[in-house]
């Protein structure tokens, strides 16, 4: 069913087709280099599908179904296409042994059929998923906004390159980007729904870092769902406020509204996936083959997140519809409307 599509009243994109297919492979070059610099990334091939039942794959909000399929040469054991590498990344941290203060990232290519879909969101998800090995000393608030900075930093820098080669092309990002806790959105904004305290959070300061998603607020809501096993959004960051997680949202001053280009956080202990499991009632996927190797040790302590690389490629090429970045399939009434608000889909 046809959900939506938001008119821009008089756009027209600042590059053409070809124009565009060169930008998005500038700003994908230059953006991952920056970032393995930044964080001491090496690249790795990953998966496009996982065994369904190791608990391997992310549940996300816990509704969301994984596009699956039979196996034939394994008796018919059912995969499930990835909806983001969360854990395959911190197995792969133990598995390929990498140090203390260095990481992995990769492509990840996910599908995900129940999307609702509309100028931002599409079946398909294409983002850099990245995990560094850390210590426990470094599982803390401060640690985590200096990781925020370092890849703040390399998205303003991804913007400036963008600029010098395509004049029309204005830089919008602040210089440096906003922390600010969910429990202070709500205390600011109670009559306002979260999407809408991150809308007027992000146009007073252009770039903000939203810490603490996952879990209960004060008013007994949660500002948006996150799954129990990966981000730990219950140990205790500052101001007596919980979580160890955010989103990177930037201000899109085309649609006048926030803009998540990043999800992140530093990964659950073992203690702090009990405790969440338990909060999630979902105490049977301990058992699992990722939460008992958490469980038992064998998982280093970890940050890391995924970046969304038409969600990025789409802001700083100020695009009207994520369609304009990458290929996917569309209603043939969101095709139309297109067509009429000058919106070229690749």
């Amino acid at each position: 069913m046809f959900n939506g599509f938001t008119t821009l009243k008089n756009y027209q994109s600042l590059l053409d087709f070809n124009q565009t297919e060169l930008a998005i492979k500038l700003i994908k070059d230059y953006f991952q280099l920056n970032l393995a610099s930044e964080l001491r990334l090496r690249r790795v091939t990953a998966p496009l599908f996982v065994e369904k039942g190791t608990g391997i794959n992310d549940d996300l909000n816990g509704i969301e179904r994984p596009v699956s399929f039979p196996i034939k040469d394994m008796n018919e054991k059912v995969a499930e296409v990835v909806q983001s590498l969360a854990k395959w990344k911190r197995i792969k941290l133990a598995d390929y042994k990498i140090k203390k203060g260095f990481g992995i990232y990769t492509d990840m290519n996910a599908i995900r059929p129940d999307e609702e879909l509309d100028n931002l969101h599409s079946l398909y998800v294409d983002q850099w998923d990245w995990e560094l090995h850390i210590s426990k000393e470094e599982r803390n608030i401060n640690f985590l906004k200096e990781i925020v900075r370092r890849i703040y930093n390399s998205i303003k820098r991804t913007e400036f390159l963008l600029h010098e080669n395509y004049a029309e092309i204005i830089p919008s990002l602040p210089d440096e980007i906003t922390f600010i806790h969910t429990e202070e959105l709500l205390a600011e904004y109670p009559n306002l729904t979260p999407k809408q305290r991150e809308d007027e959070a992000a146009k007073k300061n252009g770039a903000i870092f939203v810490i603490g998603i996952g879990g209960k607020l004060s008013d007994g809501n949660k500002h948006d769902g996150r799954a129990a096993d990966y981000d730990d959004w219950t140990t205790e960051s500052e101001k007596g406020f919980k979580g160890l997680n955010g989103d990177i949202v930037v201000w899109n001053s085309l649609f006048q509204s926030s803009f998540e280009l990043s999800s992140m956080g530093i990964r659950v202990s073992k203690e702090s996936l009990l405790k969440q499991l338990e909060i999630e009632g979902n105490m049977n996927r301990k058992d699992l083959y990722f939460h008992r190797r958490l469980i038992n040790d064998e998982l280093p302590y970890s940050i890391g997140g995924g970046i969304g690389q038409s969600r990025l490629c789409m802001f700083l090429l100020k695009k009207a519809h994520i369609g304009e970045v990458q290929a996917s399939i569309w209603p043939e009434e969101m095709k139309e409307e297109c067509i009429k608000n000058n919106v070229e889909l690749l």
